[in-house]
């Protein structure tokens, strides 16, 4: 696979980095799934992930972003729990929030800005948004398909991404929001005739090319969980970057 996108561990990075999760207010998990063989940017996500570590606050002796690392070799037992099937895997809340390859180059933002919101406790969603969450019935698979180049894919994971969290701290864990990277994973981005990024797919439908509204988006989540989603063409919802 050729490198598509460049991982920027400089002193700069590191700094602004650690300015920004200086602001964690409560301890976040990460999960991290990787391969010993046969991953081409495991060892970079885990490279990534460790300086996401490395530069959080520590509290009580302790780092407030706690890292856990499983290797598919060895921790076959986390994998099945997690319900993760490739790797790299970058996991968060049980699962329910994840990305699906390196969350590298422009993805680093929305990564950074989901933590924040965890720690923080808030998913800065509209409060209708939370209200109909809180009592979503049946199960919602939320694909974002992204590539590391896009501008505007970070701000469509982190609105699914947040739908998700929502649900959950509501004590409704069921959407899972998975940013897939399309060059990693080709079979998904080609399953769903992707030709632009930021592209997203609610229970095997392709509903939205670009960055839907949260109001369009709670839409067509809550006809999902009802089981009343049919799609004949995503809505071509906002800025998206071509393949």
């Amino acid at each position: 696979m050729a490198r598509y996108y460049v991982l920027d561990l400089s002193e700069d990075f590191r700094r602004e980095l650690r300015e920004t999760l200086a602001e964690m207010v409560n301890p976040v998990e990460v999960h991290v799934f990787l391969s010993k063989s046969g991953c081409e940017t495991c060892e970079d996500t885990l490279r990534l992930m460790k300086v996401f570590e490395e530069e959080s606050p520590t509290r009580n002796g302790g780092k407030l972003l706690k890292l856990n690392v499983y290797y598919r070799e060895s921790d076959s037992g986390k994998f099945s729990e997690f319900k993760v099937e490739r790797v790299p895997t970058v996991a968060f809340l049980g699962g329910e929030v994840r990305w699906t390859g390196i969350p590298a180059g422009e993805e680093i933002r929305a990564l950074v800005e989901v933590i924040m919101r965890i720690s923080e406790d808030e998913s800065g969603l509209e409060d209708a948004t939370k209200e109909a969450l809180k009592s979503l019935k049946g199960r919602v698979h939320i694909e974002t398909i992204i590539t590391p180049s896009c501008p505007y894919c970070p701000y469509a994971v982190l609105l699914a991404h947040m739908f998700a969290y929502e649900a959950w701290k509501q004590g409704n864990p069921v959407i899972l929001s998975e940013a897939v990277e399309a060059y990693e994973n080709p079979d998904i981005a080609d399953k769903y005739g992707v030709m632009s990024v930021p592209s997203i797919a609610i229970n095997g439908y392709l509903v939205f090319v670009g960055v839907p509204y949260e109001e369009d988006f709670l839409d067509y989540v809550k006809s999902a969980a009802e089981g009343r989603l049919t799609v004949k063409g995503p809505i071509r919802a906002g800025e998206a970057e071509e393949l």
